[in-house]
């Protein structure tokens, strides 16, 4: 089994590596001795990552800005990702946004906004890595980051537990279309997690009491996924793919 997970040779795109989970995706595949594209909007912070992953074992290591919802930004950050790296593997469709607040006070411009990121934007990502990995005739592997808000529901989330509940679905449409090309796609949904954006809310009394409705009785470190998605990153799952596995402690019991 470990020699499944071994990504040696493989060259993989994470979206949304400046920070978060991204940024710990782009880490574990570096030190399973894959090449790494590392993609973002905060273009900035990807300088300080790459160097990080030189150390840990990548091969190659290229940072690329990309704003995933613009058409144009997608198209050309593959082909930077192919031309850098010598082709490419695996696509981590991690970018991913909220904005908090109740729906019937939020605007449309705040809907649009994440889905377009949430939704539309792992579309665009997806179907633009399938149609290189379908002119290439080379087998693809396509890992989307959703949430077990896409199967659950939490206040003051609403447009963001639609967009998840999009890429989940998506998940499976484009995995039932993309098989005859062998391209694989399947999702993680993550549960809560401590980031650097929610660390304080953790520690204030909601943040306790939403704790205790986990069943495991605490959050999530992002180290939990790592067996999850090297399974779903590597020939470990490669009959899999439609799948959704959510990694929450047992909070779509609760």
């Amino acid at each position: 089994m470990d020699a499944k997970v071994n990504l040696a040779g493989r060259r993989i795109l994470i979206t949304g590596a400046s920070s978060g989970l991204g940024a710990h995706f782009a880490k574990l595949v570096a030190s399973r001795g894959a090449s790494v594209a590392v993609a973002a909007r905060r273009y900035e912070r990807l300088a300080a990552l790459a160097r990080e992953l030189d150390l840990l074992g990548a091969p190659r290591t290229v940072t690329i800005a990309l704003d995933v919802g613009d058409g144009a930004s997608i198209h050309a950050c593959v082909a930077d990702a192919v031309s850098a790296l010598g082709g490419l593997d695996i696509l981590v469709n991690n970018a991913g946004i909220v904005r908090e607040g109740l729906a019937i006070d939020q605007t449309a411009e705040d809907f649009d906004a994440v889905l377009s990121v949430n939704l539309r934007g792992v579309w665009l990502m997806a179907v633009a890595t399938a149609r290189y990995w379908r002119e290439t005739h080379h087998p693809g592997n396509i890992v989307n980051i959703a949430s077990i808000l896409g199967e659950r529901v939490s206040p003051g989330t609403a447009s963001y537990c639609v967009s998840k509940a999009g890429v989940v679905q998506m998940t499976k449409a484009l995995a039932l279309e993309f098989a005859r090309h062998r391209i694989r796609v399947n999702a993680l949904e993550p549960g809560y997690f401590e980031t650097e954006i929610n660390r304080g809310f953790f520690g204030t009394e909601a943040g306790k009491e939403m704790v205790r409705r986990i069943p495991m009785r605490r959050i999530g470190v992002p180290e939990d996924l790592d067996g999850p998605f090297l399974l779903l990153a590597s020939e470990a799952s490669r009959f899999m793919t439609g799948a959704s596995i959510p990694v929450d402690g047992g909070h779509l019991l609760s």
